[in-house]
């Protein structure tokens, strides 16, 4: 999956390997995009994408891990991420 700008925002997609299904281009904003980026090809959990939240931005361990809980979910729901 590849990481791409577009309008204002971020897009993931295929990476050109394989057919990229447009039904399922997934959106992301500019917090999502900087956590993809952080753990892309990498093994990670929900703590670690709080982590990285509360390194970047003014916000708390427990709203960090909500939120990253969050977003590990609907990656998971789109597919993005391998189990």
């Amino acid at each position: 999956m590849v990481l791409r700008p577009l309008a204002g925002c971020f897009i993931v997609t295929g990476d050109g390997r394989s057919p990229v299904d447009f039904s399922k281009v997934i959106s992301l904003n500019e917090t999502a995009a900087y956590l993809w980026g952080e753990v892309k090809d990498k093994d990670f959990t929900a703590e670690d994408l709080a982590a990285l939240l509360v390194a970047r931005y003014e916000v708390d361990e427990a709203t960090a891990l909500a939120d990253a809980q969050k977003l590990v979910e609907t990656w998971r729901d789109a597919g993005l991420l391998e189990e």
